[in-house]
């Protein structure tokens, strides 16, 4: 049985490494039942559930009916374009509150991507901010600087 698919097998084995940890880390917290839940409760199961994807992916890997694929080379460009502008996102977010952060966010980790468009950038860095509030500030009522603080 030979590994044909490298992208599902490796996908499988981090699945299941993330699973596997946060179910072990869960179980320092109080589990409950499933009719009262405790703070350890849901991300044992989560952990547990994603794990057994992750099984079931590195199995579906060896499979003769899998498609063959390969590894591409690691691109340490976007793995730093996508941290660091969460990492921007979270340096930003008090001094220009949440619409700018957030619209700076979409378009630098947006540069990350292969076929990088202004336009789409900026569509999604709009779209995601009138959904940020739609979402926080209308539907949940959730209170926090929505844009920059003008106290000096």
């Amino acid at each position: 049985m030979g590994i044909r698919s490298k992208q599902d097998l490796w996908s499988g084995i981090m699945f299941l490494g993330v699973g596997v940890f946060f179910a072990w880390v869960a179980t320092g917290y109080q589990m409950g039942t499933a009719a009262r839940m405790g703070p350890g409760y849901f991300p044992f199961w989560l952990g547990v559930v994603l794990a057994l994807l992750g099984i079931v992916i590195t199995l579906g890997a060896l499979s003769p009916k899998a498609e063959e694929t390969e590894i591409d080379k690691f691109d340490w460009r976007i793995v730093g374009l996508v941290v660091g502008s969460v990492v921007l996102y979270g340096v930003l977010l008090e001094p220009l509150g949440v619409y700018l952060s957030t619209f700076i966010l979409v378009v630098v980790s947006s540069l990350a991507g292969h076929d990088f468009n202004w336009k789409v950038a900026v569509a999604n860095g709009i779209f995601l901010v009138v959904f940020s509030y739609l979402a926080f500030v209308k539907g949940l009522g959730l209170i926090f600087p929505l844009w920059p603080s003008l106290s000096f």
